[in-house]
This record gives C-alpha cells, structure tokens and sequence, in this order.
C-alpha cells in the first residue's frame, strides 16, 4: 500500500489515508453564512476520496472576519448549514474539520477580487481591526487597536463559543489559526507584537494568547476528538517568528495534547520574500516534527510522487493540499490510480474510472 494511503488514527477518530483539503477561503457568504457554494466545494472534496476536509478560515467573531465575505461561526443561525455540509462529508466517508480563525490587524478587507484593500472604519462595510500592537499591516492602512485585558478574554471566549457550535454543527477535528499574519500569528511574532505587559515581549509571552486559547477550547473540545494547530513556521523576515521558535512552540503544543502541527509559513510582513518552488514548506514539517508531535506538510505539493514520497521519508504525518484540489478535487482517487492503489470510485462515477 502506498504511504500516502496509509490510515492514520489520531484519539478516537480514524482517517482513511493522510490526504487533507487545506482550508481555503472562499469569500462566498453573507454575514458568515455557509450556503450552497460550500456545501458543493467542500463535498466535492469528500466525494473525491480526501480522508479530512477542512473548511475555510471560520471566523469566531464579525470582527474576526478577513472580509465582510468570510465564512463564520459566531452566531447559533450559523450552524444549521454547517450541519448539512458535515452530514454530507460524513456520508461520503471524509471527517469534517473546522479551522477556527481571527484575521485581527488583516480584517476589515475586500476580497482578492474586489482588490483586497482594506475598508476604512468609517465606510458601512468596514470595521475597526484589533491587534496585539497598534502596528498596521502596511504603512497605508489603518492601524488597529490595541488590545486590552477585555478585549483578550472577549477573544477567548470567542473561540470557546465558536468550539460548542463546531461540536453542535458535527466538526470532528479543530484546528486553530495561528498562521498567515492573523490574530494568534500577531501575538506570536515580534515584529507584530510590541507589548510590554505578560502578551509581549519574551518568547514565553508572545505564546501565552495561543497557549490560553488551546486550553479555553480544550475546555469545551471533547478530548476523543483531534485538535489541529496551524502555524507561519517562519516571517522570512530579520527580527520575525522563526523556525527555530516554531519548534519550540510545539514542544510545548504537544505537552499541551494538540495532536498535530499544520506548518505553513510567511503573511504577516508584506513584502516578505519567499523563495516559492515544490514542496517549499515542507522542510518546515519535518523540522517540528522532530518533537514528537503530528505534522502536517503544504505548499505547492502537486503530484501523486512527490506526497506520497514525504510521507514514506517521514518528512509529515498527512499532507494538506489547497490548489492542486482546486484544480482537480478527485486528485486523491487519480493519486491512488497512479500509485498503484485500489481506487474506490462512487458508484455515481464508476463509469468514469480509468482502466
């Protein structure tokens, strides 16, 4: 059997191979409504053979929200949706994750289409950002409020609440945002974060809102079910969050029972320079995986060889895939053909199987 279609069991959930739709905004709802454009992307990915679908970043407050178009979960209505999307990913043998998010400083934007600038405070569709330091992202943009004591157990609690209704609306695994320049990535790197109270300055205080915000969702997280943390291994910039500091980070995440650490890099310095080419993140998972814990592997995985070969080398634990899956979302049942796999089609589909 090919390492790539291996089953993993992570606490009391088992996935049918180590294939993982990486959350991926879409900017398709309406005050954080999920509606029938989700339930078709992200079901067409179950449908495709995916052992774990994750939904975009989730919002867990409106002002958490990337755009006024994000994906939300931060009020009851939400739920009912979210419930026939995970139904429907369960019927076809995926297991439904949710990824937790707050875009802090990054909020108050239009979609990539729409230009993805930031909408002034004042405008009807815009908002005030928060953040850990009143530092905005580029020097032309707003800058966001500081956070006070208050407004950080607001954001706690925002996560706690966004936890029960992911439980509520059928989502097995969590995994929290701490990524990409958003709130949770604010904190963690010194380049966003200049406070000079327990949230900021040494490394063990930069963690600490990450930290309390795993323990305040492990509160309400029922503990047979995964929980995910997604990081920035790296700022790619002089003074930033390292990789090295990642590493660190998840030794602690592990003794703190997170069950696996989703290594991305970069997006909180604009003009980062990021040495793009395949598999550019991956060195990334294999160094934190060192620590013990569960890793996942991203960034321009595109080939049925190259994903299965990272898991055999023991580079990553599953590999979480946005673009190519964009692209092509049976890629899991045409990497199984590849691989020399059984490939279970849906009887729908059989018709259309290769030979």
């Amino acid at each position: 059997m090919p390492h790539l279609f291996s089953p993993l069991k992570i606490k009391n959930i088992e996935f049918k191979n180590r294939i993982v739709v990486s959350p991926m905004c879409e900017y398709s709802s309406q005050d954080g409504f999920a509606n029938n454009w989700h339930l078709v992307h992200l079901g067409s990915r179950a449908v495709g053979g995916a052992a774990l679908v994750i939904t975009e970043a989730t919002a867990v407050s409106a002002e958490g929200r990337i755009t006024p178009d994000d994906l939300g979960i931060y009020k009851d209505e939400h739920i009912v949706k979210l419930k026939e999307i995970t139904d429907f990913i369960y019927e076809h043998g995926a297991v439904a994750g949710v990824q937790l998010a707050h875009a802090g400083r990054k909020a108050s934007h239009t979609s990539p289409w729409k230009g993805g600038i930031q909408i002034p405070s004042n405008l009807p569709d815009g908002w005030k950002t928060v953040a850990p330091s009143a530092i905005p992202f580029t020097e032309n943009e707003e800058a966001p409020i500081e956070l006070d004591k208050a407004g950080i157990e607001k954001v706690k609690a925002d996560f706690k609440a966004a936890t029960l209704r992911s439980i509520t609306a059928g989502f097995k695994v969590i995994e929290l945002h701490g990524a990409h320049g958003y709130l949770l990535h604010q904190f963690l790197s010194p380049l966003s974060n200049q406070r000079t109270d327990e949230y900021g300055g040494s490394f063990e205080n930069r963690i600490r809102l990450l930290l309390e915000v795993v323990e305040t969702v492990q509160e309400v997280w029922p503990a047979d079910y995964p929980l995910f943390v997604r990081l920035s291994a790296t700022d790619w910039a002089e003074g930033g969050w390292t990789v090295q500091d990642s590493v660190a980070l998840a030794k602690i995440l592990k003794e703190k029972n997170v069950d696996l650490v989703d290594c991305s890099s970069g997006g909180n310095v604009a003009k980062a320079k990021i040495p793009l080419k395949p598999g550019y993140q991956v060195e990334f998972s294999e160094a934190v995986r060192t620590t013990g814990i569960l890793t996942g592997a991203v960034g321009l995985i595109t080939e049925p060889k190259q994903a299965n070969d990272l898991i055999q080398n023991g580079q990553a634990d599953m590999v979480i895939m946005a673009r190519e899956l964009l692209r092509d979302p049976n890629f899991p049942l045409r990497a199984a053909y590849e691989l020399g796999q059984e490939v279970k089609w849906p009887v729908q589909y059989e018709r259309a199987k290769w030979h």
